[in-house]
C-alpha cells in the first residue's frame, strides 16, 4: 500500500485519520490546520488522489470525524470554543460559534452516535455535553465522578460508556440521560480510551499503564468490581487508543507516546 496521503503530506502532526463511511475515500486532518480528503482505489498504482483539501485558519485541528450518512465533517480545535462543519454536498465550512449551554473554555473530544443523532462532547470537571447531530443544539448534560478521559456509545446507539480519569466507568441511558450503572476498572490507576465492539459483546478500557482489560458487556452492566475476560499487556506506554473491527474478531490497542505501538489481539 502507498501512504494514503502522498498527494499532500502535512506539515503538522496528523490527529485523524478516518475512512468515509460508504465512499472509497480517506480523510487526514491535523495541527497544520489544514483536512484533506484522498480518493482511496486500485486504478492509479502509484498514487491515491486528492479530491480537496480545506484550511481553517488560526485552528489547529484537534479531531475531525465523518458524521454517519457521510454528508459531513466535524473539526475541533486544539484550543477553542468553536468547531467547524464542513458541508461535503454544497462544499461550505459553517462556523458554530458556541453551543447555548455549554460553558466550556474548549470543545475537544467527541463522539458521534452510530444511528447519526447525537453528538457527545467531552467537557471538563466531569461534564459530558449531549447535543443534537442536527441542530449542533445542546440537549441535556450529564456528569461523572472526576474527570472524564473517554466515552463511547454502544451500537444501538442506546448507551453511553464514559471513562474517568479515576479508573471508573459510567453506563448512561441516552434517552433518559440517568446512570444505570457504574464499575471499576480492574487495576486501573487512570483511565485513558474505551472502545464497545459492533456486535455489543465486549468492552475494551486502555489505561495509563498501558493494560487494556477486555470486559463482556453483560457482566459490566451487573457488576461493581467485574473481572476481565483478558488483560492485554503487551503495550508499555499508555494505552492511548482502542478498537474493534467491525465483526469482532481483532482489537487493535496502541499508543501514542512511542513508534510503532500497535498491537492487533
Amino acid at each position: 500500500c502507498l501512504p494514503a496521503n502522498q498527494e499532500r503530506f502535512a506539515n503538522g502532526r496528523l490527529a485523524t485519520v478516518q475512512f468515509h463511511p460508504s465512499a472509497q475515500v480517506v480523510m487526514t486532518a491535523g495541527h497544520d490546520r489544514s483536512l484533506s480528503l484522498f480518493q482511496v482505489n486500485n486504478f492509479h498504482l502509484y498514487y491515491n488522489p486528492r479530491i480537496q483539501s480545506i484550511y481553517l485558519e488560526s485552528f489547529p485541528i484537534y479531531k475531525a470525524c465523518f458524521s454517519v450518512d457521510g454528508e459531513q465533517v466535524i473539526a475541533t480545535g486544539t484550543h477553542h470554543r468553536m468547531f467547524f462543519v464542513y458541508d461535503m454536498m454544497s462544499g461550505s465550512i459553517i462556523p458554530i460559534q458556541k453551543v447555548r449551554g455549554v460553558e466550556e473554555r474548549f470543545l475537544r473530544s467527541f463522539e458521534v452516535s452510530p444511528d447519526g443523532s447525537f453528538m457527545l462532547v467531552t467537557g471538563t470537571s466531569g461534564y459530558l455535553h449531549l447535543l443534537s447531530m442536527k441542530t449542533k443544539e445542546l440537549i441535556s448534560t450529564m456528569k461523572v465522578n472526576g474527570r472524564c478521559t473517554a466515552s463511547a456509545f454502544t451500537p444501538d446507539s442506546s448507551k453511553i460508556y464514559s471513562y474517568s480519569k479515576e479508573g471508573e466507568v459510567f453506563i448512561w441511558d441516552v434517552r433518559s440521560r440517568k446512570c444505570l450503572h457504574k464499575f471499576e476498572d480492574e487495576g486501573s490507576l487512570e483511565g485513558k480510551c474505551i472502545a464497545i465492539s459492533k456486535n455489543n459483546q465486549y468492552v475494551a478500557c486502555g489505561s495509563a499503564s498501558g493494560v487494556v482489560n477486555l470486559y463482556t458487556t453483560d457482566v459490566c452492566l451487573k457488576e461493581n468490581h467485574p473481572k476481565p475476560v483478558k488483560a492485554i499487556m503487551n503495550l508499555v506506554t499508555s494505552a492511548t487508543c482502542v478498537t474493534f473491527n467491525p465483526t469482532t474478531e481483532i482489537l487493535a490497542v496502541a499508543s501514542r507516546e512511542t513508534d510503532e505501538a500497535v498491537k492487533l489481539v
